[in-house]
């Protein structure tokens, strides 16, 4: 009887000890599934970090090196105007790379905004950005662009006594010629009537003056598309910093 309950004990302890040995391989193999599967997920990661640069190194380098037909059509301006504005937003405007992100490719998207009016989905699309990357270095960019306002604007030189540009020699001491345009803008639907131009388009008012060369003196943005050209003119001449012209010259 004494040999019986010990063959008992003896099998129960076996069989508790084989319920703790299926336990510590089911833990075992639920870890190594969970460590293969993060594994995986990290080369699927890698794998579509790479894609993703990869074709954005082509789009960036098909509208930037390729030619300087392709440059200009995507910035509007050749490769060699287009590398000097990088130098100078550099050494002047302090704009710097980030870590994924050249000089060049900072200014290609902010000129591509620019010259073709897109929307940053759009942008987005084309060179393989998060809106909210897009946005925030579109704003460095332009800072970078404000502080070489300097190199960027000429100073205004008046047409002297003789002159003999055909265009000009008619017009002594005129710093040059000035007019207004329209760039289209998105505004909150409480201000779209303010914006709203004669042509019924959704606007803001620029003054541009430039010099005889057509290089820019003085630009006045951020009036309402519905303020008349004469309105922006006077403020632009009556602010503190605005447009100066010295006795005896004209624009």
């Amino acid at each position: 009887m004494e040999m019986h309950e010990r063959k008992k004990k003896i099998i129960a302890m076996f069989m508790i000890y084989m319920e703790m040995l299926n336990y510590f391989m089911l833990m075992t193999i639920v870890l190594c599934y969970l460590e293969l599967s993060k594994r995986s997920k990290k080369r699927k990661r890698s794998w579509d970090f790479y894609e993703r640069s990869l074709v954005r190194e082509v789009h960036f380098r098909r509208i930037i090196y390729v030619s300087d037909l392709a440059c200009v059509e995507n910035t509007r301006m050749d490769r060699a105007a287009f590398h000097k504005l990088c130098d100078m937003l550099q050494v002047i405007g302090g704009l710097l790379p980030t870590r994924h992100m050249c000089v060049e490719e900072l200014v290609a998207m902010f000129l591509h905004i620019l010259a073709h009016h897109v929307k940053n989905r759009m942008i987005r699309r084309q060179f393989v950005r998060s809106g909210e990357t897009i946005s925030r270095h579109f704003r460095n960019v332009l800072l970078a662009v404000l502080k070489c306002h300097k190199e960027l604007l000429k100073q205004p030189k008046p047409i002297l006594e003789g002159n003999t540009d055909e265009q000009w020699k008619y017009f002594k001491n005129c710093l040059g010629a000035l007019d207004g345009t329209y760039i289209k803008v998105n505004v909150p639907k409480a201000d779209k009537s303010r914006y709203r131009t004669r042509k019924g388009e959704i606007a803001t008012n620029v003054l541009g003056v430039c010099s005889p060369d057509l290089q820019f003196i003085y630009v006045l943005p951020g009036w309402e598309g519905s303020a008349a050209d004469s309105r922006v003119l006077r403020d632009a001449i009556s602010r503190p910093n605005g447009l100066k012209v010295p006795q005896g010259t004209k624009v």
